[in-house]
């Protein structure tokens, strides 16, 4: 309702008041049709919903509309201000930097690492280079498939030590378009930034800070992509890296590159590479492929054998063998990539492994090499296996550590082979030690069995492969998958794909090892029994990881019902079935006896 006004004209002699509406008309005498003022009269303009009665509930929406524009108005000036204060203050912050944003500058811009061992690192690319038969003004071409935390951090690693070295190598990461950041991310990832100064400059330097401003406060949404150009992995928010050249097209990434590293679960690894062999269907020279992955599938005809991810990628684009190599080890990528010393070995072709084990070694990633290819990559997935059994005890590892090596020998395989159960233990039964011990004694007689099926000297595998089951039993995302489960924090139905965290590998082992340990074409002598069983039937461990994790048929706690069966075996029975029998099947591993 328009406001009245008043106004004096003369009549007859007199002053009269008049009443005159703000659109110029006199206003009349209305009668109120509100609940409250129902029948009370009131001036009121005569233009007014023509027609129609005068009813309050219309003057109080419109009253509502006009304060949620104003406050909506409000709130955006507010953004803004905050946007603004926060651009000045870290633009005033970084103005009372000195001489230390020179040194981080030349550390992390276009993610070169200039050292003292700038040289050496150029003479270890020139080599390469000439190894592949790169030219002059042809650079090498190293192309990361997949970013997960270690993926990322493995390509972040080559671009800080040969980034600036751009005539040379130009370095690129793949990664699917489309994933967004939540909202909780965001404002962690935000924070994150703000607690790392020498990250706050970079992001400024690069007009890209603002973007994290807005994502925190929810006026943008951001992508795993975009986030991944400025160093962030989604997987490994707390770690930040260096910048990445990261492409969202496969044919582009992959298409003319000369070293592929295959960061990709083993789950995915098949189904991209064979999208990746169409773009190679025209190509001259052959690339060279590092795959990172550790898991494994079971195949089991013609005859049961262990399909590993370099055979995927072998059976997929048809790249020889001999070009494909595998690289594990202890490789945390957090720690690796802040630095922390570790070591790892790169298995394949000599051509190829010496020459790419001097290049990636760093002062503090040194990189070994061994022919054995399958081996190694087969015990990468079996020690996935257990991983998600074990426990955060440092102290009681290493004692164990200690113990079972002197009394089976072969440390590594035993370690891959309890990690997956080992925390499930521990969170089921209140950290009991000695719940803990006996665990890990079945999950060394089971580990020590299945090696004997899988190498002709297992126990070469012990040294070169205990550091990465140890790192996986302390650290591991399959040691941590377990203990969620048994804590109900994660659930089966959530799948083996858990946010921040990737792929738990460890899930799609369980199930390829007991598929093929199943196969009556591999039956050994039960001498107790004294007659021919499948070979999973003397690995309760694994079976009942069967029945849990995959046809979920038995619950969490039925692992501890399992350690409690009363007809189990000594441990040490399974040894020695494995030692005193002609245990050895080359053709698990596709290998001629």
């Amino acid at each position: 309702m328009s406001s009245t006004t008043t106004s004096s004209m003369p009549s007859c002699g007199s002053h009269t008041s008049i009443l005159v509406c703000d659109c110029r008309e006199v206003a009349i005498i209305r009668t109120a049709m509100t609940t409250r003022n129902a029948g009370k009269k009131f001036w009121g303009c005569p233009n007014y919903k023509v027609g129609h009665e005068v009813d309050g509930r219309d003057l109080i929406i419109s009253r509502q509309k006009k304060k949620i524009q104003m406050m909506q108005s409000e709130l955006k000036s507010t953004k803004m201000c905050m946007k603004m204060t926060v651009v000045i203050w870290v633009s005033k912050r970084s103005k009372m930097v000195g001489t230390s944003e020179a040194v981080i500058h030349s550390a992390c811009s276009n993610g070169s690492l200039q050292n003292v061992n700038g040289s050496n690192l150029e003479e270890k690319l020139d080599e390469l280079r000439k190894l592949m038969g790169k030219v002059d003004g042809d650079p090498l071409r190293i192309v990361g498939v997949g970013a997960g935390a270690w993926g990322s951090v493995f390509v972040a690693m080559m671009q800080e030590a040969y980034g600036g070295l751009r005539e040379k190598v130009l370095i690129r990461i793949w990664r699917r378009p489309g994933r967004t950041v939540d909202r909780a991310t965001a404002k962690h990832l935000f924070e994150v930034i703000n607690s790392r100064e020498h990250v706050l400059r970079r992001l400024i330097r690069r007009c890209a800070y603002l973007k994290y401003v807005e994502g925190r406060l929810g006026d943008r949404v951001l992508y795993a992509d975009e986030i991944l150009k400025d160093g962030f992995c989604l997987n490994m928010i707390d770690t930040p890296l260096c910048p990445l050249k990261v492409v969202t097209n496969l044919q582009e990434a992959v298409w003319d590159a000369d070293i592929v590293v295959n960061g990709l679960p083993s789950t995915e690894t098949r189904e991209v590479f064979e999208e990746i062999s169409k773009y190679w269907k025209e190509r001259i020279t052959v690339p060279v492929i590092i795959s990172l992955a550790k898991g494994v599938e079971a195949e089991l005809l013609p005859e049961p054998r262990i399909i590993t991810p370099t055979i995927m990628i072998n059976r997929a684009t048809g790249v020889p063998i001999e070009n494909i190599l595998y690289l594990g080890g202890p490789n945390i990528a957090s720690e690796i990539y802040n630095k922390e010393y570790a070591n790892a070995r790169i298995c394949g072709a000599e051509k190829w492994r010496k020459p790419l084990a001097k290049f990636l070694r760093q002062s503090h990633f040194i990189v070994w090499d061994n022919g054995d290819l399958v081996t190694h990559e087969v015990m990468g997935g079996l020690k996935n296996v257990y991983a998600i059994g074990a426990d955060r005890q440092i102290e009681w590892t290493q004692y164990q550590l200690k113990v079972e090596w002197l009394t089976v020998g072969l440390g590594f395989q035993f370690f891959y082979y309890c990690a997956l159960r080992l925390r499930m233990v521990a969170a089921l039964t209140n950290e009991s030690a000695t719940s803990k011990s006996v665990y890990f004694a079945h999950c060394t007689s089971e580990m020590v069995f299945i090696t004997h099926l899988l190498a002709e000297e297992p126990e070469r595998l012990a040294g070169p492969l205990l550091a990465d089951t140890y790192v996986t039993l302390l650290k591991g995302r399959n040691s941590w998958y377990g203990q969620k489960l048994a804590k109900g924090e994660l659930s089966l139905e959530m799948g083996d794909s858990i946010k921040g965290k990737g792929t738990i590998q460890g899930v799609s082992a369980v199930k390829a090892f007991y598929e093929l340990l199943s196969e009556s074409s591999l039956n050994v002598l039960n001498p107790e029994e004294n007659k021919l069983v499948a070979p999973v039937e003397l690995c309760p461990i694994l079976k009942m990881l069967y029945k849990i994790l995959i046809i979920r048929e038995s619950p969490v706690q039925a692992i501890l019902q399992a350690l409690r069966d009363e007809t189990m075996n000594d441990p040490r029975d399974r040894i020695e079935i494995a030692q005193s029998q002609v245990f050895y099947r080359p053709s698990l591993l596709g290998q001629q006896h």
